[in-house]
């Protein structure tokens, strides 16, 4: 029982986020090449955007499992 009311805040909690940021990205290392002591390498920035609608069906859900969780006890 436990267990699903945290998995019911989790949701909310990132669907919530998901809301107010819209996305998020992060910094990917592709390219490395070593010449000798010379080392480079090329970081891309790659962007991942969260619909809203899956922000919103993850509070919905989690809203949902919060509710159901709390009936049966």
């Amino acid at each position: 029982m436990k267990s699903l009311k945290i998995a019911a805040f989790v949701l909310i909690v990132v669907g919530t986020l998901g809301l107010a940021y819209g996305g998020f990205s992060y910094t990917k290392e592709t390219h490395q090449a070593k010449i000798g002591p010379f080392a480079m390498s090329v970081n891309e920035k790659e962007t991942i955007n969260i619909p809203m609608w899956a922000a919103i069906g993850a509070i919905v859900l989690g809203g949902g499992l919060l509710f159901v969780g709390g009936r049966k006890s």
